[in-house]
């Protein structure tokens, strides 16, 4: 068996060429951008991704905590205080105590912004559609599988 030599290393092949346009960071960095975009114009009300997501989603529970709410949208207690406070501000949020627990809040959406729901539904499905335009319908079907496997 021959001995390696210092020349041979040499010659080796090194790394592959760093490409920025062919790194996942910043692919998905462009394509954030051109999601944001497009919430930006449909987005009903002025809504922020965050608050967006904090409604939808405490339409699904009716009411809940601001902990929970947090948890259940994958925001830090930092971000879901401000979520919710620009919320309540915007009238879209209402805070009772919880009958249950003195100590805690319970959210839920008032009664005069129910129809919202139905809104941020129709305005979500538009902008999944036009973010995901350039894709056929099997590509979609897989680009949100293998997004779901990074998460």
């Amino acid at each position: 068996m021959p001995v390696k030599r210092a020349q041979d290393e040499d010659d080796a092949p090194g790394p592959a060429p760093y490409v920025l346009d062919t790194q996942v960071g910043f692919l998905l960095r462009l394509a954030s951008q051109r999601h944001a975009a497009i919430f930006q114009e449909s987005a009903p009300e002025g809504l922020t991704p965050t608050q967006f997501a904090a409604l939808v989603r405490l339409a699904e529970l009716g009411s809940c905590s601001q902990n929970e709410l947090g948890r259940r949208t994958a925001m830090d207690v930092a971000t879901i205080k401000g979520v919710v406070d620009r919320l309540k501000a915007k009238g879209l949020v209402a805070q009772v105590p919880d009958p249950h627990d003195k100590r805690r809040f319970l959210l839920s959406i008032p009664a005069a912004h129910r129809a919202l729901a139905e809104r941020l539904h129709r305005a979500g499905h538009e902008i999944t559609e036009q973010t995901l335009k350039p894709l056929s319908s099997a590509e979609r079907t897989s680009f949100l599988r293998i997004l779901r496997k990074l998460t």
